[in-house]
């Protein structure tokens, strides 16, 4: 229960998990249906949700990786030997170093659930209650979790304190957990301390709050477009007023402490009293009072804005709450007590904190803490003067009252300090040490300061008692604080490199797009490319040399659009997407020993994936398919994956080396042919052929031929090695392409349907004024008859 709010600086510490969930599925016909109640630990609100999964329960894995548990608990007729459940398993396989803690079945009481509910939730959040009453899964999950919590922590909730919120899973896209880790949405690969990711670019956070909420939201985006408008109407406010830009971000955001935090600990009742908890109530009632000081700053810095998010944050600070909280606080509480650095400061803080005359024997308890404290100042001036040495007087929280000394080694007599002196430590030329009479002192003081204590913590609980019914205004405000923070931050992210703000229509198009990570990584704008994809186009296939491009392409398109839906601008010249669902990658080229996957059962598993869950309004990113098995059968399966998809409506993009699925735009007019350019330079000794690599994507697909030994020839594979398979490959060549072509029919059915997409397209979409419009459909009709292989006399007779 000792948590104390962690200082701002210390945003990594989003990092160490703290929450706490309980899962439990249905038995019998309703299997499949799952609860889920998780909390954390330094954050009192409480998330249920409750949603139908399929059997490879991709939801309630995903659900659970962006939590990241500190501690999973499930009923134990889930997990008894011989007979766990299929959720178990799966779980038990995805978190191994995550604790298990089973829980008897009868604490998984959805009646009892909905009672902590109607008893802990804060007044304003009590529209849950109609939310979940019918949602039994959720809510014996919630009943079983906040036993735990309580037995766990040794503290009770405070009656009507919590935030409970329901949160299905409609109303975010899913990114399934090894698509966030092939496009390091927020770890790195290769190294996890690494700031390389998504997450490392967009990271400008001043707060553990706000640093929490964007990687939530980067790793489950929103796909309404009026929120994510309205999110990027604030960062184009941000952007254009300077003053208040730096104002809220290094003059207000930044001096929040955790709020979260501050929050969960403020709203615990400990079972019992220890010197430790009455310590942590007072350091947080001083947090609490150095957060509400910022209430007003942070109002007359948002009152001018312009933007609808921003009127509502300053409508919700107008809340008459914070003034009430505030005052009452500043009843008992010394206006000048604030949070300081350093724990002496803060000890003196902690001290003083309750004014004066409101206990008298408090009064009298500080009195002589004051003399304590002004004795050991006495004690060791007088002992400097007697050995007349130049001693001053240290404080640390481990050792209370200690002397130090700064002194070469060669003035001290015979080389030593007095006898007097223990505990003796030297580090260059300070040493520290003490005196059985410091000892003692050190006791008296915190035999004082444990009385100081005891009669401010009862002030305090009495203080809070009355402050709970309006907590729910902190909600508001930690809220508000970690949503600007992240809106900061994406503003932030924008000034350092040329980012454009996203549309939203029914086509992806991003003219001159860049792979925001590999900028930081390279530290100058990679080459940018375009794409282009619309209901009509819907499949890309995307061919080119090894190290041409190809992976980093698809995983930017990837990386963009989740930019897009978190509301940040985009590393593009101009950019159009339409929202998307669901985004799945295949991406890499790794067997996995621990669950016995070799390459090919590992894409087989995630193409496998892919089809059982995309949908219309999906992003499928596909990087090589099929490598892991024979060429024949390889292409096999890249053909027959690739038509299932073509029958979608999702977005596909598709890189491959297999030149023979290049063809399927014969018989597909809704497939595009793309691929990266190389060029062919000879060495200055003239006898060499080199490859550069432009980085650019073409219409159309690659020309090159055998690249894979053009590759083996850079590397140093003996030449004698590399002619052998020159020759063999041109003689299977020569048996192998019998190539397809298009006939005048197929052209003229390619044609028509790119005609009439277009025509759709301008339909639903154009803001062209008529004469524009009658320019462009002239250059549509000409585009359809020069593509047409039609015998001219016909259109001459039309």
């Amino acid at each position: 229960m000792g948590y104390s709010v962690t200082s701002s600086s210390a945003v990594s510490a989003h990092t160490v998990a703290s929450v706490i969930v309980a899962v439990v599925e249905g038995r019998g016909l309703a299997r499949g249906e799952v609860g889920i109640a998780s909390i954390d630990l330094k954050n009192p609100e409480m998330i249920l949700s409750q949603f139908a999964d399929n059997a490879t329960y991709a939801k309630v894995i995903t659900k659970l990786k962006i939590l990241t548990p500190l501690e999973i608990i499930m009923s134990n007729t889930a997990c008894d030997a011989g007979n766990t459940t299929n959720l178990f398993s799966l779980i038990t396989e995805h978190f191994k170093n995550v604790t298990f803690t089973t829980v008897q079945r009868k604490y998984f009481n959805e009646t009892k659930g909905l009672e902590y509910i109607e008893q802990l939730c804060a007044s304003e959040f009590s529209t849950i209650l109609m939310e979940v009453q019918s949602k039994y899964y959720c809510l014996a999950a919630a009943a079983a979790l906040l036993k735990y919590v309580e037995f766990i922590q040794n503290a009770v909730y405070a009656p009507k304190s919590l935030k409970v919120r329901f949160q299905g899973s409609e109303k975010t896209a899913m990114i399934d957990s090894s698509s966030a880790q092939n496009l390091e949405l927020v770890i790195n690969n290769r190294d996890s301390r690494n700031g390389h990711t998504l997450l490392g670019v967009l990271n400008y956070t001043k707060t553990p709050g706000g640093s929490r909420r964007l990687r939530s939201n980067i790793l489950e985006p929103l796909v309404d477009a009026e929120t994510i408008n309205t999110r990027l109407d604030c960062v184009q406010e941000l952007l254009q007023d300077e003053e208040l830009f730096f104002g809220l971000q290094g003059g207000i955001i930044s001096k929040f402490l955790d709020t979260e935090q501050l929050l969960s600990v403020l709203v615990q009742i400990p079972k019992q009293d220890t010197v430790k908890t009455a310590e942590s109530k007072i350091t947080n009632l001083i947090y609490l009072k150095h957060t509400l000081e910022l209430v007003e700053p942070l109002k007359a810095a948002l009152r001018s804005c312009n933007t609808q998010l921003l009127k509502a944050y300053y409508n919700s600070l107008e809340d008459a709450r914070f003034g009430i909280i505030l005052e009452k606080i500043t009843s008992v509480i010394n206006d000048d007590t604030r949070y300081t650095k350093g724990c002496l400061n803060m000890r003196t803080q902690k001290c003083y904190a309750v004014k004066p005359n409101i206990n008298e024997f408090l009064d009298i308890a500080r009195r002589t803490y004051t003399e304590i404290v002004d004795d050991i100042a006495g004690m060791i001036t007088q002992l400097a003067e007697k050995y007349n040495l130049p001693m001053k007087t240290s404080f640390s929280s481990a050792r209370g009252f200690f002397i130090q000394m700064n002194a070469d080694c060669s003035t001290l007599p015979n080389g030593q300090l007095p006898s007097e002196f223990t505990k003796i430590t030297k580090m260059k030329n300070t040493y520290s040490f003490t005196s059985a009479d410091l000892i003692k002192m050190n006791e008296r003081c915190q035999e004082s300061l444990r009385e100081i204590y005891h009669m401010t913590y009862l002030i305090v609980c009495k203080l809070l008692n009355e402050i709970y019914e309006h907590i729910h205004c902190l909600y508001k405000l930690s809220d508000i604080v970690s949503m600007l923070d992240m809106l900061l931050s994406f503003a932030h992210a924008c000034t350092l490199s040329d980012y454009v703000r996203p549309e939203f229509t029914d086509t992806l198009a991003i003219k001159q797009g860049w792979h925001p990570i590999l900028e930081k990584i390279a530290m100058e704008k990679p080459v940018s490319n375009n794409t282009y994809l619309t209901e009509g186009n819907n499949f890309v296939m995307i061919t080119g040399p090894n190290m041409s491009g190809k992976s980093t392409y698809l995983k930017q398109i990837a990386l963009c659009q989740i930019m897009a839906q978190i509301g940040s601008y985009v590393p593009a010249e101009y950019c159009s997407f339409r929202i998307a669902e669901q985004i799945f990658t295949r991406i890499g080229m790794d067997d996995d020993i621990e669950t016995n996957a070799s390459t090919f059962m590992k894409e087989m598993k995630e193409i496998t994936y892919i089809i059982q869950n995309a949908n219309d309004k999906s992003l499928i990113i596909i990087d090589e398919l099929g490598r892991g098995t024979s060429a024949e059968e390889g292409i096999g399966i890249c053909y027959a994956a690739c038509e299932y998809l073509l029958n979608l409506k999702a977005f596909t993009l598709f890189a491959t080396h297999f030149l023979e699925l290049c063809h399927i735009d014969a018989l597909y007019p809704n497939v595009e042919n793309y691929h990266f350019e190389v060029q062919h330079v000879r060495s200055s000794a003239g006898n060499k052929e080199k490859i550069a690599y432009t980085y650019t994507l073409s219409k159309g697909y690659t020309e090159e031929k055998n690249y894979g030994i053009k590759a083996a020839e850079v590397s140093s594979l003996p030449s004698s090695i590399i002619l052998d398979a020159k020759e063999i490959t041109s003689h299977i060549a020569k048996q192998i392409l019998h190539r397809q072509k298009s006939t005048p029919e197929m052209m003229k059915q390619r044609a028509a349907y790119q005609l009439a997409m277009r025509l759709v397209q301008t339909a639903r979409n154009s803001r062209l004024d008529p004469d524009s419009l009658r320019v462009y459909l002239k250059a549509l009709k000409k585009k359809y008859e020069a593509s047409c292989p039609t015998p001219r006399e016909n259109d001459e007779q039309q």
